[in-house]
């Protein structure tokens, strides 16, 4: 290859795949078996031990390289703003799991406090995520309810209302990180990539409406208990609007005056971040200013409100999981770990490419796993990270999860030290805040319009997890959104966009004819050029051939059976004297009386002629009471360039397809094979004497040249012996 300005000349031998095989000897490499494999796995020295301790322990990476005076001060303002929110967060979330407010403590301090030594994210901050606080909640109250009897559990006996729903929670959150665990050690963090960005943005929205209107009891002040399982949002609704003249005024005017001056003040930060030192923490002051306010004017008991009440004081013991608990829970925590993962990933995907260092899919799953099942030990319930949490930790200045640790030595002050102020705080101020959080999330309802117009796929695939989730519950929901999200895939690859090739004149390359006019391509005449622009497989095989004989305009199969029968006919009328062969050719006469065709067996075989003292040319004329559909090509090329892979079941179908056109004297190039499907078709015993891996080419261009070599007037088949027919008056008969 020469350059040449804008330009490039190639001058090589045209190649076949046989000929390139000939001239360029592949290396015969030797690949591992699985007893290999496994002995590399399990083998030790002292450098994979050394990066196993790396592996387990990322903290000792970056710790080691830690950059005190450029990266401290950062860490510093951003864990105490970062810790900050957290408290707020943790108490407001609390309430989307049915719990007490303190309880949220618990989990923005244990798990973060784990995860410092586990996790390979930087910026995460780890503590209470609304999804999952609400999928926790939903299981609290199912086994748990505000009105009625409790499930017959043992271990509920002589405990209240909430250390039961305490022990629910704590126990389904251990369950939920022993899931993330076993999956981290089993290697499974690819598992995240099942769940695509338009899942989990449909997902997402779904829990976001929930979460709203889960919240709105605690904003209008109304007292009815928690609802949750299929058509929940429906049964709330109804129940908020049959007691909407109970409304609590003092709550819902705190909630909207809250509500408003959050959404203005975060609107200035994100409008002047690049001016602002440090993001003006509003969430913190209005607490402050609702817990003053409330507590002067003794709000609880003038105007009836509800406030988060005493507090967690310090820590409490341990508590061992309710293996009852577990096995009712069992189907809820599963997509509790999978959501609690997929979102702290997604996450730290992006602050990783961000600030450019790596992260481990695997070694996530172990940290969180790890992290949840310590803080269920500590009676915290599921945690992961927060959108709004982990975006305040990274941009105040956060470099490390020195950050991490610092934020959770503020909640271990509030919990140990000064929790009893935020007694007075009203739990609508919660509900408001949490409500507030929510704006990104329902803000995705604006990527409708994009889906729709660029992926309708994928526009259905957010439409179906949305509404299945709104609906039918998170749990439910995810599992329908990835059902649809496989389908979808499925239908991509079983139905995919076939084209026909064209030569770009002048150049090498080929494109879909239909995108260019006849002025700008060549297409030789005889030769079509058939893409294929998927993987082959059982599924698709007969889609493949469907298309490929609507673009071909003609079956294969069926002019064989057409020609095959009219060979028959041909022999009969020699058989019984109505076709002679003289000195102009073969002479039809008058035919006998006898006209049965036969049976009709072995009509598929491939045509043969050595019986025949004639070759019959199928494209010139023939007797009036005979006729075959006209193949009007000579060469068809298939295009592999993207086909991945083939399976069994696929070989066999193309092997058919292949022979029904080779049979009838089109002869059949497969391009650009990937070269291993080469060898899986070399070891399915693909090639036979009808065949041949004559047929593949390197590349379409060279398959273009061999046909145009082979074929030079473009396409127009050579005349074989001319034959005349002496038509007797008679009626036609097709065959």
């Amino acid at each position: 290859m020469q350059p040449f300005g804008r330009h490039y000349v190639v001058v090589r031998p045209l190649f076949s795949e046989d000929s390139f095989a000939e001239q360029h000897e592949r290396i015969n490499r030797k690949r591992k078996t699985l007893r290999h494999h496994l002995k590399d796995y399990f083998s030790c020295d002292a450098k994979r031990a050394k990066n196993a301790a790396l592996s387990l322990f990322p903290f000792i990476g970056w710790m080691k390289d830690y950059k005190i005076k450029e990266w401290l001060l950062g860490d510093i303002v951003s864990g105490i703003s970062t810790g900050l929110v957290a408290v707020l967060q943790g108490l407001a979330f609390s309430l989307l799991a049915s719990l007490p407010p303190g309880y949220g403590l618990y989990t923005a301090f244990f798990p973060a406090i784990i995860y410092f030594f586990l996790g390979t994210s930087r910026h995460l901050s780890v503590g209470a995520f609304p999804i999952l606080s609400l999928m926790v909640g939903a299981v609290v109250t199912r086994l748990v309810p505000d009105e009625g009897p409790s499930f017959n559990i043992t271990g509920f006996e002589g405990l209240s209302l909430e250390q039961q729903r305490v022990l629910v929670a704590s126990s389904v959150t251990f369950l939920m990180g022993a899931f993330q665990l076993v999956m981290g050690l089993l290697q499974v963090g690819f598992i995240v990539m099942y769940l695509s960005e338009t899942l989990v943005s449909g997902f997402t929205t779904a829990a976001a409406v929930h979460i709203l209107v889960s919240q709105l009891r605690f904003v209008l002040g109304l007292d009815f208990p928690g609802i949750n399982g299929p058509l929940a949002i429906i049964y709330t609704l109804v129940e908020v609007f049959s007691r909407i003249t109970s409304t609590n005024v003092a709550d819902l005017v705190t909630s909207i005056a809250i509500m408003a001056l959050v959404l203005i003040v975060k609107e200035i930060n994100d409008r002047f971040k690049s001016k602002l030192p440090v993001p003006i923490p509003i969430e913190v002051i209005m607490t402050v200013i609702a817990c003053g306010v409330s507590y002067a004017f003794n709000f609880e008991e003038r105007f009836d409100v509800v406030i988060v009440g005493e507090m967690v004081n310090g820590y409490e013991s341990p508590v061992a999981p309710n293996l009852e608990v577990i096995e009712e829970t069992a189907v809820e925590a599963f997509p509790m770990a999978i959501v609690g993962f997929a979102v702290a990933f997604s996450v730290a995907k992006v602050y990783s490419v961000k600030h450019d260092y790596t992260i481990d899919g695997n070694q996530e799953l172990i940290a969180f796993g790890v992290s949840n099942m310590f803080g269920a030990s500590f009676r915290s319930f599921a945690a992961s990270t927060a959108l709004s949490r982990t975006a305040i930790q990274e941009s105040t200045g956060g470099k490390t999860q020195i950050a991490g640790i610092l934020s959770a030595m503020m909640v271990l002050i509030v919990i140990v030290g000064v929790g009893f102020l935020l007694e007075p705080l009203p739990r609508s101020v919660l509900g408001a805040l949490v409500i507030v959080n929510l704006k990104g999330m329902l803000m995705q309802f604006s990527e409708l319009p994009f889906l729709w117009r660029n992926d309708r796929p994928d526009f259905v695939t957010w439409m179906v997890t949305f509404m299945a989730s709104l609906f039918l519950g998170l749990d439910l929901g995810l599992a329908v959104g990835i059902g649809a999200e496989l389908f979808t895939v499925v239908y991509r690859t079983q139905f995919p966009r076939c084209s026909v090739l064209a030569n770009i004149s002048g150049t090498d390359l080929y494109r879909d004819r239909k995108d260019y006019t006849s002025i700008q391509i060549y297409e030789p005449d005889g030769v079509k050029i058939f893409k294929i622009p998927s993987p082959i497989f059982f599924a698709n095989i007969d889609f493949f051939r469907d298309k490929l004989v609507q673009e071909v305009g003609f079956n294969p199969m069926r002019v064989l059976k057409k020609r095959n029968k009219a060979l028959r006919k041909i022999r009969k009328m020699l058989c019984n004297g109505e076709l002679e062969v003289s000195d102009r050719g073969p002479v039809l006469r008058q035919p006998s009386v006898d006209t049965s065709e036969g049976s009709m067996e072995d009509l598929d075989q491939p045509i043969d002629f050595s019986d025949l003292p004639i070759q019959v040319n199928w494209n010139s004329q023939l007797p009036a009471n005979i006729s075959v559909p006209p193949v009007n090509i000579h060469s068809l090329i298939l295009d592999f360039c993207a086909v991945s892979f083939i399976d069994v079941s696929a070989l066999k179908g193309l092997k058919a397809t292949l022979k029904e056109f080779i049979r009838i004297e089109v002869d059949v190039y497969i391009v650009s094979c990937d070269v291993y499907i080469m060898e899986k078709l070399q070891h399915c015993t693909f090639f036979d004497d009808e065949i041949k891996t004559s047929i593949f080419y390197p590349t379409l261009h060279d398959a273009m040249l061999h046909i145009l070599e082979t074929h030079p007037d473009h396409g127009e088949l050579e005349k074989d012996i001319n034959i005349n027919y002496e038509v007797i008056q008679r009626d036609s008969l097709t065959v």
